[in-house]
């Protein structure tokens, strides 16, 4: 069954390890979550492949940023929210990471996809769908130039925040328990950057946004609702997590949320750790499936940004989840929408392209 998953962030982990010249390692098969032989074994079909920006290094004297993923260990936390960053120093970033991508394709190990009709070639076709995303709006100047420019070289999905403040809105930090209650909403600047997204066809992900600002992305934006890695508060009150009532905003816009396999998201107890059953996952997905129907339920896995439940790993392990969900009793038929169906109708509803339930 093919898998179209909502986030991944092995292009930041491929930058890591050597950057457009080390794209290859892709192909042949690599240390991270996401790689083509692992995509094969799996049924990863492609994906948002999205471009996040680390925190630059801290230079001799400083004190160290701090180390989110072992702090997330424990069972209580409040992570402070990273320094803002310094455009320039972001905008290199997003195009080096641009690069990865588009040197991936020239490689012939994916193909950046702009519309769902292209997904679907790529589904026949058996490659990878790559639709470009980026995580954290930082590289985006406040007159939106850039935007435009990113547009024309494929940007399809865009997160204004990830877990630290930008011009645009401020992100939600790393707390359990928590609420998402944590701060203020959009900026104007933000404000005119989701009429911009609207304008140019471009998803606006509101998972890492604060509670404030995904109400106003709801009260300025006329595309569907979209968290795209995220999962339910009251399940587990983390601050990332999204609660019922923006879990009932999303369903009432037509929108989705595709479910986070990263561990601090679906445990009870908030830790960071592999030992998670497939009981965690099912619940969460009933959950979300009772809030949202059956239209509104996705994937966002997270992949190569986070621990993931042991026994998945990694996208290889992808039939795991799939036979979880029929063992629980899901039809096929809602088990192939989760599994993919349900992100290529909400990308075609937001890039104004004709969906198959308006069709059909």
């Amino acid at each position: 069954m093919p898998v179209f998953d909502g986030h991944n962030d092995v292009l930041t982990r491929l930058m890591q390890a050597g950057g457009i010249d080390g794209a290859r390692q892709f192909l042949d098969g690599s240390p991270f979550h996401v790689d083509v032989p692992k995509a094969r074994r799996g049924g990863f079909a492609g994906g948002l492949f999205a471009v996040w920006v680390p925190s630059p290094p801290r230079q001799p004297g400083q004190p160290g940023a701090p180390d989110i993923g072992a702090a997330m260990a424990g069972t209580r936390y409040d992570i402070p929210l990273p320094e803002p960053l310094e455009r320039g120093y972001a905008t290199d970033v997003v195009m080096h990471e641009i690069g990865i991508l588009h040197r991936l394709e020239s490689l012939g190990a994916l193909r950046v996809c702009t519309s769902v009709a292209m997904i679907r070639t790529c589904l026949r076709d058996g490659v990878i769908a790559a639709v470009l995303h980026i995580e954290g709006a930082e590289a985006i100047d406040p007159d939106l130039h850039l935007l435009e420019v990113l547009h024309r070289a494929g940007l399809r999905s865009l997160g204004p925040v990830w877990s630290r403040d930008t011009i645009f809105a401020e992100g939600v930090p790393f707390r359990f328990p928590g609420s998402p209650d944590t701060g203020g909403g959009l900026t104007d600047t933000g404000r005119r950057l989701i009429a911009a997204c609207n304008r140019l066809g471009i998803l606006v992900d509101c998972s890492h946004l604060n509670e404030r600002g995904f109400d106003d992305v709801a009260a300025t934006s006329d595309a569907p609702l979209v968290a795209s890695h995220s999962n339910a508060h009251a399940l587990c009150p983390h601050a990332r997590n999204l609660t019922d009532r923006q879990l009932d905003a999303i369903a009432r816009s037509g929108g989705l949320v595709g479910l986070n396999l990263a561990t601090a998201f679906l445990r009870k107890d908030g830790r960071m750790r592999s030992d998670v059953p497939m009981d965690t996952l099912i619940a969460h997905l009933d959950h979300l499936l009772e809030r949202l129907g059956e239209r509104g339920v996705a994937l966002g896995s997270d992949f190569d940004g986070a621990v993931v439940p042991r026994g998945i790993d990694d996208v290889s392990g992808l039939p795991v989840l799939i036979d979880a969900m029929l063992r629980h009793g899901y039809p096929e038929a809602l088990v192939r929408r989760i599994a993919c169906e349900n992100w290529l109708d909400v990308l075609a509803r937001t890039w104004g392209e004709p969906s198959d339930a308006e069709a059909g």
